[in-house]
């Protein structure tokens, strides 16, 4: 198998596959990894994924939780504020965290190394050709040399908004919207700042901007670039005073100040035939939900244990025709909503600006709209043939993920995901887990969180990603 991009969504399939038994090599152009911060946030369900690849204690080390969200008007007066607990929540991990993406790729790629996962870098993909018993890679070399194959039973592109393998299996992106220029400012202090730990939106139509601090002495400012003006005159002494107040420019070491210009597209194909796309090869997301990484993470969770299947010759290729189908209506949703909230936090001009003002105080009390700003819950999967909505369980619990509380096994503390095993599971009514490989282990719910989740229902088989398969 051979998976495109050592990025965060490349290195975590590579780390899924290869704890299914797939021999798996990563391939990437660069020789070496991206030293600058890109995307800054995960969310619970996220943290499973990483859960899954074995390393979601090493990330949330590294990680702090997020405060949640406050909308602040143009004079960076508080309009409203939607909170997010710091503790574990429904999922075991703090709802949102702020993470470095470099320590992100570290961690990930030193799991690698210790799976025994070869990644090449430097090595750039230049053509697939698919037979009937696989894929024929060829890989350019970085100094010039010789072109090279590599065989593989599989190939996935995780290589990027600018995706080569996406180019070669001929699929498009298509815009759900118009493109948005914004300055990026990755700034280090050496004192701590005195900042409420969760992100700021500006929510002024003349001057958007986000302002959050990471981790450790890192923050993030971010501004809408107005038409024409460059990241130059953006930066100029008297713009960066006025964006960063009231923190003084000169008291801190700007990292990286760069263009993003931020899309929302979604690609026509995500799979042609044993060739398939996951990430930002596959959808790009504007950054208001703070998903763009996670849509990736959360791909790769739904399609790795498929590809394992099929590989190992357990499963027919048409499984794989479920990952688009399972997968893209979740990309488009989340984007929606970040387009949505794009537009309610700084369009509509100045008269957007005066609505902002006179209502936001009375809306962030209504339970929908504090959920449109801080929840990125994946939505159910209606249908499908690996959704089963029959009979009255079935049909509330089947295609929701179901949540990870705290269990008990044998008095021991330990997250439900960790006893459910790494293939399809079952949980009784009587809270007995079985495990696709015959092992029955009885679990104690101490909180009564997963006996209220299931409301009744006698039995709940689940999949390996974690979404409820059916029940009854």
């Amino acid at each position: 198998m051979v998976v495109v991009g050592a990025g965060p969504v490349g290195l975590t399939a590579a780390l899924l596959l290869a704890r299914r038994g797939v021999d798996v090599r990563v391939l990437e152009k660069h020789r070496e990894p991206y030293p600058l911060p890109r995307a800054v946030h995960l969310d619970d369900e996220v943290f499973r994924v990483l859960q899954a690849a074995g390393v979601a204690d090493t990330v949330l080390a590294r990680s702090r939780p997020m405060a949640g969200l406050r909308l602040l008007d143009g004079g960076h007066r508080v309009l409203a504020e939607f909170a997010r607990h710091p503790d574990a929540g429904p999922h075991g991990f703090p709802q949102g965290s702020l993470v470095h993406q470099p320590d992100l790729e570290a961690v990930l790629a030193a799991a690698a190394a210790d799976a025994g996962i070869a990644v090449d870098r430097g090595a750039e993909v230049t053509g697939l050709r698919q037979e009937p018993e696989g894929v024929t890679v060829t890989v350019g070399s970085w100094n010039g040399g010789r072109d090279r194959s590599v065989r593989a039973g599989a190939v996935l592109g995780c290589d990027g908004a600018n995706s080569t393998v996406r180019e070669l299996i001929g699929a498009a992106m298509r815009d759900l919207g118009t493109p948005d220029r914004w300055l990026v400012l990755d700034v280090r202090s050496p004192v701590e700042l005195p900042v409420w730990p969760g992100a700021h939106q500006v929510c002024d139509s003349r001057k958007p901007a986000t302002f959050m601090p990471v981790t450790g002495d890192r923050y993030r400012w971010e501004r809408r670039l107005g038409p024409g003006e460059t990241v130059a005159a953006a930066t100029a002494p008297d713009r960066l005073a006025a964006l960063l107040a009231p923190v003084d420019p000169a008291k801190v070491e700007f990292a990286r100040s760069v263009e993003y210009t931020f899309r929302a597209q979604v690609a026509d194909r995500w799979r042609d035939g044993r060739v398939l796309l996951a990430g930002d090869a596959a959808h790009l997301s504007p950054p208001f939900v703070g998903q763009g990484l996670g849509l990736g993470l959360r791909d790769v969770h739904q399609l790795c244990w498929k590809l394992a299947a099929v590989l190992s010759g357990d499963a027919d290729d048409a499984l794989l025709d479920t990952y688009q189908a399972e997968r893209e209506p979740h990309a488009r949703a989340l984007i929606r909503v970040a387009q949505l909230l794009g537009a309610l936090m700084t369009g509509g001009g100045r008269s957007g600006d005066a609505v902002r003002r006179s209502v936001l105080a009375a809306v962030r009390r209504i339970p929908a709209v504090a959920r449109l700003a801080t929840d990125s819950t994946t939505p159910p999967l209606r249908h499908g043939p690996l959704v089963e909505r029959r009979g009255r369980a079935g049909r509330r619990l089947a295609g929701t993920l179901v949540p990870q509380p705290e269990v008990l096994v044998d008095g021991r503390p330990c997250r439900l995901d960790d006893v459910l095993g790494a293939g399809y599971a079952e949980i009784t009514a009587g809270l007995l887990v079985r495990r696709a490989d015959g092992t029955e282990l009885q679990v104690e719910d101490p909180t009564g969180a997963l006996r209220r989740w299931m409301g009744g229902a006698s039995m709940v088989r689940i999949r390996p990603d974690r979404v409820v398969r059916s029940a009854r």
